[in-house]
C-alpha cells in the first residue's frame, strides 16, 4: 500500500475520532483507529491494513474462562454495576475492505475487581454486526487480572467461516509492558468520553476472501474507484459534483457522499 495514502488514512480516522465525529466506513476499514502510541511512547504496528490480501487481526489465545452460549445483548452492564463505562465501537471487515455484515462477535471480561463470573453470563455476551459491518460494545473498563494487563476477550466470526479468538487491549496500561500476552497490534483507540466513562474503538479484519465491486452508479458519474485523485480534483457522482478535500486513491466504499473527509460537495 502506498505509504502516502496509509498516512492520510490514519490521519482521517484520528482527526475523526478526535473531534467526535464519524469517519467514512470506508477509511475506518483501512488500520484499526488505534495503535498511535503505546507504553514508552514507541509507534505501534497497526493491525494489517485491509487493502490488499494482507493478515487480518492477530490471533490470541482463548485463556481459561470462555463459556458457551452467552446471551445475545450489545449491553454488558445494569443500573447498579461497578466500574468506569466503557463503550467499544468498530467495523467487522474482509481482506478487501468491504463491511461484513451479521458478523458475530462474542465478548467476555472481567469485572471492576479483576474477576471472572464462572456461574453465570455477567460481562458476556454475544452481538451481530449490522448491514454496514458496525457494532457497539457497553460495558466497563475491566479489572487487573493476576499477571495481565488489562483486556477484553472476543471472538470473531464471519457467516461460515472460521473463528477468530483474540484479545484487545488500552493504551499506556503499565502491565502492557510485562505481559507476555500483550500485542500493540490489538491496542483500542481510547478516550474521554464526553458525558463521562470512556470510548473505545477498535476495527477487526478477518480472513475472508472478497472481490471489490467497481460498478459505476448511474445518474451522471465520472468518479471511479481505482483512479488516484488529487486536492482540488472535481467529480460527479449520480449528477452531484464534488470536490477532493485531500489526495487518494480512491477504492469501492470510497464514494464522495460516504467519504465527507474526502470529497466535499461543490
Amino acid at each position: 500500500m502506498d505509504e502516502n495514502r496509509m498516512l492520510s488514512r490514519k490521519t482521517v480516522l484520528r482527526a475523526a475520532f478526535a473531534a467526535g465525529v464519524a469517519a467514512p466506513v470506508a477509511l475506518v476499514g483501512g488500520p484499526a483507529l488505534a495503535r498511535t502510541t503505546f507504553a514508552g511512547g514507541q509507534v505501534a504496528e497497526p493491525t494489517p491494513a485491509c487493502h490488499d490480501g494482507d493478515d487480518p487481526t492477530p490471533d490470541q489465545t482463548e485463556g481459561p474462562y470462555f463459556k458457551p452460549n452467552s446471551p445475545e445483548r450489545t449491553v454488558l452492564v445494569e443500573p447498579g454495576t461497578q466500574g468506569t463505562r466503557l463503550t467499544v465501537t468498530g467495523y467487522v471487515f474482509g481482506l478487501a475492505c468491504q463491511p461484513i455484515s451479521r458478523a458475530l462477535l462474542d465478548f467476555w471480561q472481567a469485572d471492576v475487581n479483576g474477576a471472572y463470573d464462572n456461574v453465570g453470563f455477567t460481562f458476556r455476551g454475544h452481538q451481530y454486526t449490522n448491514s454496514l459491518g458496525e457494532f457497539t460494545l457497553s460495558t466497563i473498563v475491566p479489572g487487573l487480572y493476576p499477571g495481565r494487563t488489562r483486556h477484553i476477550h472476543v471472538k470473531v466470526q464471519a457467516p461460515g467461516r472460521p473463528i477468530l479468538t483474540t484479545q484487545l487491549y488500552f493504551p499506556n496500561e503499565p502491565r502492557n509492558n510485562t505481559d507476555t500476552i500483550f500485542d500493540p497490534r490489538l491496542l483500542m483507540t481510547v478516550r474521554d468520553a464526553p458525558s463521562g466513562g470512556k470510548e473505545a474503538a477498535f476495527d477487526f479484519v478477518l480472513n475472508v476472501p472478497q472481490s471489490p465491486t467497481s460498478t459505476p452508479p448511474p445518474g451522471g458519474t465520472t468518479w471511479t474507484a481505482g483512479t488516484a485523485y488529487a486536492a482540488g480534483a472535481r467529480v460527479t457522482y449520480r449528477g452531484i459534483g464534488y470536490v477532493c478535500l485531500q489526495g487518494h486513491t480512491a477504492q469501492p466504499g470510497w464514494e464522495p457522499p460516504n467519504a465527507p473527509a474526502l470529497w466535499q460537495v461543490g
